[in-house]
């Protein structure tokens, strides 16, 4: 089961929103899909605030294929009219296949010429019925994406388990606690890494940190933020907040005040 919401800063903004598990043919190259879709009254926008994951997203829009680079700080996209959009969060052993230093994109989005593939996603999304025209997108980006027959190395496969680690191990805190468990060495996980995300494995380890912070502070809004700060491997609530501020611009009660806000906000308006 995908997490529907990890990574979004205010849910209660969102249009309609689905992640889609990665079928098994490209589990070594997705995530998941994650497919929104909107339909904004004209003169007035949506923005949507996320602390993205930490690897690269090919993505279908209505009028474009866009490859868009490892982020570093929160961003957002404002959303008007009526669209659509079906995105791969690729896993790190499908990154060569599209740059060879995904580095250099970090924060940056580039349009790619793969009109094949934009042809045949929007195809899938012109469909009437919600649920299979997700369902068809998501065949349809699977397919190209195992046509393109695109290689899967040792070391990409090493990248991907890295990423996992580090994904879901709460307490993995350092570069050394990967390397022990992938029997490797924290020079080895470096330039891995940047290779194959663009980022440091440091770096990992922190947005996975901020995300589950700011999953937990936005769902149990009772919670005490020191409480979840030590939970999450940080020396304490300050070290936590300056974290939040440098890379979402806020602290961490002012973002629970604003999703209360919007919580309220979308109930009311209902």
């Amino acid at each position: 089961m995908v997490d529907s919401f990890k990574g979004i800063l205010y849910p209660a903004r969102l249009p309609t929103f689905h992640r889609v598990p990665a079928p098994a043919p490209v589990a070594d190259l997705v995530q998941w899909f994650w497919i929104p879709e909107w339909d904004i009254d004209p003169g007035h926008t949506s923005r949507q605030h996320v602390i993205a994951f930490p690897t690269s997203n090919l993505v279908v829009q209505n009028d474009a294929v866009e490859f868009a680079g490892p982020t570093t700080r929160r961003s957002h996209r404002d959303l008007t009219g009526r669209g659509w959009a079906v995105g791969a969060l690729l896993r790190p052993a499908a990154v060569p296949h599209f740059t060879d230093n995904p580095g250099s994109l970090r924060d940056a989005q580039v349009r790619l010429p793969l009109a094949d593939l934009h042809a045949a996603v929007s195809e899938a999304m012109s469909g009437s019925d919600p649920g299979e025209r997700r369902e068809r997108a998501v065949e349809a980006f699977t397919g190209w994406l195992v046509a393109q027959d695109p290689e899967v190395s040792e070391e990409g496969l090493l990248a991907n388990a890295m990423m996992d680690m580090i994904g879901t191990c709460p307490d993995v805190i350092r570069i050394e606690d990967v390397a022990a468990r992938l029997f490797v060495s924290p020079r080895t996980l470096q330039r891995v890494a940047r290779k194959y995300i663009g980022l440091s494995p440091s770096a990992l380890i922190r947005r996975r940190r901020l995300q589950e912070a700011a999953d937990r502070s936005r769902t149990d809004p009772a919670a005490d933020l020191a409480a979840i700060a030590a939970e999450l491997g940080y020396a304490d609530h300050a070290h936590l907040t300056n974290d939040f501020q440098k890379t979402l611009g806020f602290t961490p009660s002012t973002y629970r005040r604003s999703v209360v806000q919007d919580q309220a906000g979308s109930t009311s308006s209902r």
